[in-house]
């Protein structure tokens, strides 16, 4: 039997996480009063029970009962009946953005601001957060990428480390990514933006790709950031980071830091572990 419990930020993606999990074959229950959890875990893990993969949704909806989830975890250890726990967590920044479109309030609003109810929460759960076998951050991933990074772990069982990459095209005339943790300016390249024939191209062109790959520069410097990057990863992994935001910008964002953030995605991609995710925030700008 697996008995997965899926907590985390409020507003993180644990309803989706649900559905999904629901579409796989799991027994899905959200807000699971905390004083049922062992009456429940008795129940499925009984001889006569037909139910071998359960999720169950615990989250600050619980209030105080939270304050037991310790003692809770110390029973389950105790009646031998295995869990894991699946945390979910997204920037404050995204958070405020997505209680705001949805218009939704934060369960810890009262008459607080969203920011200051986001951090009480995050400082009353971060224990489940320390406890978590699998941590995944949100912040840049779509309904389909959170699914997809779901199955990979709860259905093809793959090895999973908690980190996330996104790999982010941008334009320096619009701005640089907010949440960006690493940026490299890939201007120095030639701008295909003055090659009357790919003006109106992209960096998802092959013309465009082409132009740029006979650059003296593109070649080397892929090299090095390939390198720089594989270095990297294993050890932001080591340090427990479990998101990574890489930008590359060029003025419009529509050409050379396109190419090249496909160019580092499908390199990524082959790198076992973790899970990878592509943005072109301006490509569709002028």
């Amino acid at each position: 039997m697996r008995f997965l419990i899926i907590t985390g930020m409020s507003g993180a993606g644990k309803t989706t996480a649900l559905k999904v999990l629901e579409d796989i074959g799991y027994f899905c229950i959200d807000n699971l009063p905390v004083s049922l959890m062992i009456s429940f875990a008795r129940l499925i893990h009984s001889p006569g029970s037909d139910m071998d993969k359960v999720a169950v949704g615990i989250d600050i909806r619980n209030g105080q009962a939270l304050d037991q989830l310790e003692d809770t975890f110390s029973q389950l250890q105790h009646l031998q009946i295995p869990y894991e726990i699946l945390y979910l967590d997204s920037s404050t920044e995204v958070l405020v953005q997505r209680f705001k479109e949805s218009r939704r309030s934060h369960p810890l609003s009262q008459q607080s601001r969203i920011e200051e109810s986001i951090a009480r929460e995050r400082h009353k759960i971060a224990f489940l957060k320390e406890r978590a076998d699998y941590i995944v951050n949100t912040s840049n991933l779509l309904t389909r990428q959170l699914r997809a990074q779901l199955e990979k772990i709860f259905v093809m069982d793959s090895h999973f480390q908690n980190l996330m990459v996104t790999v982010v095209s941008f334009g320096y005339k619009y701005g640089l990514p907010a949440d960006a943790d690493l940026v490299f300016d890939v201007r120095f390249l030639p701008n295909p933006y003055y090659v009357p024939e790919l003006k109106h191209k992209t960096g998802n062109d092959r013309e465009v790709q082409d132009f740029l790959t006979a650059s003296g520069s593109y070649g080397p410097f892929l090299r090095k950031l390939f390198d720089l990057i594989d270095f990297l990863i294993p050890n932001y992994i080591e340090e427990g980071k479990t998101s990574l935001v890489i930008a590359l910008g060029c003025t419009g964002g529509r050409h050379r830091s396109v190419t090249l953030a496909n160019a580092l995605y499908d390199h990524l991609r082959g790198m076992s572990g973790i899970g990878v995710g592509i943005e072109h925030q301006d490509i569709e700008k002028d």
